[in-house]
């Protein structure tokens, strides 16, 4: 390995990860607080994969090219979510 780039601390991510999934645990057991429950969950979730991504994966000391290559099928997803919207919300079920 080259100067200055150390192993993460794998033990610190692990229980990083444990917390947070007590977290989303917690979370969707609150009652009545049903979209403030998705939104801790699915925060909690990115969360969690940003820390294997970036730990796990050794993503953290990769280069920029690594991820423009990441960035191409984000924006392509983006750009079918945001074509399909109209689909997916205003879809009739004909009868």
């Amino acid at each position: 390995m080259a100067a200055g780039k150390a192993h993460p601390n794998y033990t610190a991510v692990w229980i990083w990860l444990m917390a947070l999934l007590g977290v989303g645990l917690a979370a969707s057991l609150v009652p009545g607080w049903r979209a403030i429950g998705l939104v801790v969950i699915f925060a909690t979730a990115f969360a969690k994969a940003l820390l294997v991504a970036l730990n796990f994966m050794h993503l953290r000391w990769e280069t920029g090219l690594i991820y423009a290559i990441a960035l191409i099928p984000i924006v392509f997803v983006a750009i079918l979510a945001v074509a399909l919207f109209p689909d997916f919300v205003w879809h009739v079920i004909p009868r």
